[in-house]
């Protein structure tokens, strides 16, 4: 089908609503949503979880399921509506003229075909091209998005590439026929932070590239500033205020918006002077959804009589550049009044140390394989020479990529595993070639872990009260059924549940919710040491604040001493006190949250913070995107671990970068950096993050 030319929007969303339809009842699941995507501009589309930000897009892709309806309003496509479109029109347009990436590169991958063949097919389908042409336009578009060796990655399976790998592969099938119109769901959302950050630079570069415009889905407010012109932040099925970037962070006129912005960590927030504000309640289930605003049961401005009085339109903010707003009462609040904050909870004092590692090595022996083609014993270096110390109620943060060996270490810590080499001390008790069923009860309840995603760790037949009670037996915490029920409810209470979820299954609890039965869990049996591991990732915005603030709250009561595992470093920032860098199995730095968040940096930990999206227009950063993927571990290269990707190596004199491991620099106050660079060359590095001047 040929291209049509137009010269207006691109895509001009009026009015829409779809709705899905069960046996019992119509479920709304987008109502009077609109939105207009001109001519190379990118819009972003921002909410929590059930938002309806996705269903916009299969909207628009007119790809609802057998279930889903659009019930009112109308799409446009280059001013032709969608909905009135044959299957066969909508075939056309699909993949050649509107494209779109989703969270997941795997899934949109066929795992049995080449990488060439896939990306081939596309024009040979929609453009009916010459397979030679297609071969040369899948070379060019390889080359686009900046992928090593394109004839090779050509000729690759999809399991042959990483996840960073995949997702640009995606991106370059996307990109083939040349879209007008690009979706992208969450594109990053698998990806390491680094890797996001090469990715959502690309994103930029080819739209611009190729003109495309672009309607970009996330729920990370800090990438959407960075990639997009415009935004529309949604809730509960519903555009509650769009505008364009400046507009929406800067003078933001709905209290849904504020009440985001305050949620997450961005630079000055701090745990004990200027906490998180975490939004109060639950996101609303699409058949429970209020009277008049979505918003309303949540809202520090809500109004009885008038805000759920009926329904309300989006208004427009006069003076702005189509800066609208669904609230009635935008005019009559004072944006720029601070937060009303519970003054945050005096720090804890840091106490003695707890827990000791002292060159702690695992290695993994990998045996030749019979299968395809043997070859010599290969052995994978996950830890090299781990040393640290963490105390009473300090949280450790420990940071890397995927592969660096975080959770490693932590498998060992807990059991899991057994050391190679090294020491692991809990109190001066060697624990390190212990396996969990052979240590006592005492040394597994003082050591506990609270996982990354909470849908995989709770036992879907159990009741919630039965789960933690389960935990107080195996920790021969109290001594009769009675004594272990009231205990069960007091954590209830400690991770601020209602008691009556005791009787709840897991299906019946949100993500926040059953995360937090997940820490009630690891609290049963006083634990002194909790290993969180990326215990807030899987969960929306608004949740994370809740849940984190909770986590120091009750370390603050407990004198818990947490090791904080996560590659999101705003929040490291806001909750630390110190941080563990890693990469490849060694600690590259190692310092108080101050000193490693300022100069001087080992050149991954810059690379690291450069590559964090922060959600604020005041902020500038250096622009440092790293090359290549993480190594692996079974090949690490010779020298330094990051050798490879580093930018400053050009800076150490001789070679030794590519020859000698480095050894740990002592830069005094318990700040230590492993790294080649000269004292006057550290000394002079720049901040990354810095605050433009007003």
């Amino acid at each position: 089908m040929a291209k049509w030319d137009y010269d207006g929007p691109i895509l001009e969303i009026e009015n829409l609503s779809i709705s899905f339809f069960t046996r019992l009842r119509e479920i709304p699941a987008v109502m009077d949503f609109s939105c207009t995507v001109q001519p190379g501009e990118a819009m972003g589309l921002v909410g929590e979880s059930g938002c309806g930000k996705s269903t916009v897009a299969l909207g628009v892709m007119q790809d609802l399921g057998v279930n889903g309806r659009i019930v009112g309003g109308s799409i446009r496509f280059k001013g032709r509506d969608l909905n009135t479109m044959s299957a066969d029109e909508l075939r056309g347009i699909r993949g050649s003229e509107i494209a779109m990436i989703y969270q997941e590169p795997m899934a949109s991958l066929n795992p049995a075909m080449k990488i060439g063949q896939q990306l081939m097919e596309v024009p040979m389908i929609h453009e009916g091209i010459s397979e030679k042409d297609a071969r040369a336009r899948a070379l060019e578009v390889v080359t686009d998005v900046k992928l090593p060796d394109p004839a090779r990655i050509l000729n690759s399976y999809p399991h042959q590439l990483s996840g960073g790998q995949q997702q640009r592969i995606v991106i370059a099938m996307a990109l083939m026929s040349k879209p007008s119109l690009l979706i992208l769901d969450e594109p990053t959302t698998a990806l390491d932070v680094t890797v996001e950050a090469a990715v959502v630079e690309l994103v930029k570069e080819l739209g611009k590239k190729y003109g495309t415009s672009m309607l970009f889905i996330s729920h990370n407010l800090g990438l959407v500033l960075e990639t997009c012109d415009r935004l529309c932040v949604m809730y509960s099925g519903e555009a509650v205020e769009t505008g364009s970037i400046e507009d929406v962070f800067d003078k933001m006129q709905h209290p849904y918006t504020q009440a985001l912005f305050r949620s997450i960590p961005l630079p000055g927030a701090d745990k004990t002077s200027r906490p998180l504000v975490a939004i109060p309640g639950n996101f609303p289930l699409p058949h429970e959804r209020p009277p008049g605003c979505n918003f309303g049961p949540r809202c520090d401005y809500f109004e009885a009589g008038r805000c759920d009085a009926g329904d309300i339109r989006m208004a427009e903010v006069p003076g702005d550049d189509r800066h609208a707003t669904r609230c009635l009462k935008f005019r009559e609040i004072d944006w720029d009044a601070p937060p009303v904050v519970e003054t945050g909870a005096a720090k804890a004092e840091v106490g003695d140390v707890v827990l000791r590692m002292e060159d702690l090595r695992k290695y993994y022996e990998v045996s030749p394989n019979a299968l395809f083609g043997g070859g010599s014993k290969k052995v994978v270096k996950a830890n090299e020479t781990l040393s640290f110390e963490a105390r009473e109620s300090e949280t450790l943060a420990i940071v890397g990529e995927s592969g660096c060996g975080k959770s490693t270490f932590a498998k060992v810590l807990m059991g899991l595993e057994t050391a190679t080499a090294g020491k692991i001390l809990i109190d001066n008790r060697e624990i390190q070639d212990t396996r969990i069923q052979d240590r006592d009860t005492k040394t597994v309840s003082e050591v506990q872990m609270v996982f990354q995603n909470p849908f995989d760790t709770l036992n879907p037949s159990m009741t919630v009260g039965r789960q933690i009670i389960r935990a107080l037996e195996i920790f021969n915490v109290g001594s009769s059924d009675e004594d272990r029920e009231a205990r069960m409810l007091e954590l209830l209470d400690l991770v601020k549940l209602p008691r009556s979820f005791a009787d709840r299954m897991p299906r019946q609890l949100s993500g926040g919710q059953k995360q937090r039965v997940g820490i009630a869990r690891a609290f049963a049996g006083d634990a002194r040491i909790v290993v969180a591991d990326e215990p807030v990732s899987a969960l929306d915005v608004s949740v994370q604040a809740a849940v984190t603030d909770l986590l120091m709250e009750i370390q603050r009561r407990n004198k818990t001493t947490l090791l904080f595992i996560s590659h999101d470093l705003s929040i490291v920032r806001y909750l630390s006190d110190r941080v563990m860098v890693m990469y490849l199995g060694h600690v590259v730095e190692l310092g108080t949250t101050d000193q490693v968040f300022s100069p001087p940096y080992h050149p991954y930990t810059e690379a690291l913070l450069s590559a964090v999206p922060i959600a604020d227009t005041s902020i500038q950063k250096t622009h440092i995107v790293l090359e290549g993927d993480i190594p692996s571990a079974m090949n690490p290269p010779p020298g330094c671990p990051f050798q490879t990707r580093c930018r400053w190596k050009s800076k150490v004199p001789g070679g030794f970068c590519e020859t000698e491991v480095p050894s740990v620099r002592h830069l005094g106050d318990g700040h230590q950096i492993k790294c080649h660079l000269s004292d006057a060359e550290l000394g002079a590095m720049e901040p990354v993050i810095k605050i433009a001047a007003e």
